[in-house]
């Protein structure tokens, strides 16, 4: 197990360009040289300002873990998860009265422009609710604190950390240096590839509007008639879809023809041991050489929209591919997710999963302990197993040990989608598919 300055120094070590200096060059083009200097300020302030961040980083996420296990404490002494707990307190949070959102609007109005009251009405709710929440927070935290001893031990940044050593202690739960060190480690490799995505996000626009000029020129045409005869004149349906695909067109061949060459590297994907139980509902063979675990929750909108492009990509992969299906309900802002995932669990149980959750995905605002009985039924399910199996403890004990493997994992939001035991940090079609592809060594 490494310490603490080991991993510091590693997580620094593997920003690539993150550790650049604005004269570096980050990519090239026919004619064109791009620098850390030519992209946005905000990039190359993300950039400049990680060291700093990886500095405050350990004492902001053994914060984190201690108000973790303040709430799983608290949860059980309520009968609840942590999950439940945190949405029943968010709800406790009062809508503004109309005085509120009156005065706020008044205050604000200058930075508002010309909205009216009513058009922002829904945006000033949002806002006040939670600045509202987070003082409850706040203020439910510091309370948990009290009634649930902590007691702080070796500081996280401390060199030479040992696996052993214990950074706090909560409600007479340790928390250790390798709990800390496995869950920094997923951490900073986040950390940093959100800043590289960034960092070639900024990027690819630049080169794109560079080489959209290079091209129009050439042409000796300006640039929006570029895009009207790449783009526009050949659009046929209008939909956001097909612009999409012929600006992408536009995009690959003028970086093809001006030879584009992408030096910038953020870190090297983090392999983590992502493991399916045998009971877990699984599409196509164990010994598929690519195997895809996603991390559902059946009342996320995201999962709903991922579930059938993932078909799609193992009817296009027969016999390439096996799927499989865990539970990570999350119930701090899904109020029936659990009961969804414990249907779905029990729908299982008599062969009848993956229709199941077809139709937990096409009535996500429909998931109450009526409605998923009727899906059963729907399904011709036998409705005494399927009460039995719903109310079962062995099912919400399967459903809890997901969550933890995925908290393991650094998991808190859905889908989240492993290949071969890397993450798939984009969860677009494009990428789910160009990433299974990569393993597939295609």
């Amino acid at each position: 197990m490494k310490s603490f300055a080991v991993l510091l120094f590693l997580a620094l070590a593997s920003l690539g360009a993150l550790a650049q200096k604005p004269e570096d060059v980050l990519a090239t083009s026919t004619g064109h040289v791009y620098k850390l200097k030519d992209l946005s300020p905000e990039a190359q302030a993300a950039v400049a300002g990680y060291p700093e961040r990886l500095k405050k980083a350990p004492g902001a996420m053994l914060e984190q873990m201690i108000n973790e296990k303040l709430f799983a404490a608290e949860g059980k002494a309520r009968n609840m998860s942590a999950g439940r707990l945190f949405y029943v307190e968010r709800q406790a949070v009062p809508v503004p009265t109309g005085a509120e959102i009156q005065a706020f609007y008044d205050k604000n109005k200058a930075s508002l422009g010309d909205y009216t009251i009513d058009q922002v009405r829904p945006n000033i709710i949002d806002f006040l609710r939670g600045q509202a929440w987070e003082n409850r927070r706040k203020s439910l935290v510091q309370g948990l604190n009290t009634k649930y001893k902590v007691v702080m031990g070796k500081d996280p940044a401390t060199p030479g950390l040992q696996p052993t050593d214990i950074l706090a202690t909560v409600n007479g739960e340790n928390i250790t240096g390798k709990q800390f060190q496995d869950i920094a480690k997923i951490q900073y490799y986040e950390s940093a590839a959100d800043i590289a995505d960034g960092v070639l996000d900024d990027l690819d626009q630049l080169i794109f509007e560079t080489l959209e000029g290079d091209e129009a020129k050439a042409r000796n045409i300006d640039q929006s008639e570029l895009i009207k005869l790449e783009i526009t004149d050949r659009m046929k349906d209008f939909s956001d879809q097909e612009q999409a695909a012929l600006q992408k067109a536009l995009h690959d061949k003028l970086f093809a023809k001006y030879q584009v060459k992408i030096t910038y590297k953020g870190p090297e994907p983090l392999l983590q041991q992502v493991t399916a139980d045998a009971d877990d509902p699984a599409l196509g063979p164990a010994g598929a050489p690519v195997t895809v675990i996603m991390f559902s929750d059946f009342q996320c909108s995201a999962c709903a929209a991922t579930h059938p492009e993932m078909k799609k990509i193992l009817a296009e992969n027969p016999g390439k591919i096996r799927f499989v299906v865990r539970d990570f309900p999350l119930e701090s802002i899904h109020s029936n997710t659990f009961n969804a995932a414990k249907a779905a669990n029990a729908a299982a149980n008599q062969g009848k999963f993956w229709e199941y959750i077809d139709i937990l995905y096409k009535n996500q605002d429909a998931e109450d302990d009526a409605s998923l009985k009727k899906y059963a039924a729907q399904l011709g399910l036998n409705a005494q197993q399927f009460e039995l199996d719903f109310n079962s403890e062995k099912t919400a004990a399967e459903i809890r040990k997901d969550i933890a493997d995925g908290e393991t994992l650094g998991l808190s939001w859905t889908p989240s989608i492993f290949v071969n035991g890397i993450k798939v940090r984009d969860i677009a079609p494009e990428a789910i598919r160009a990433a299974i592809n990569k393993a597939l060594g295609k």
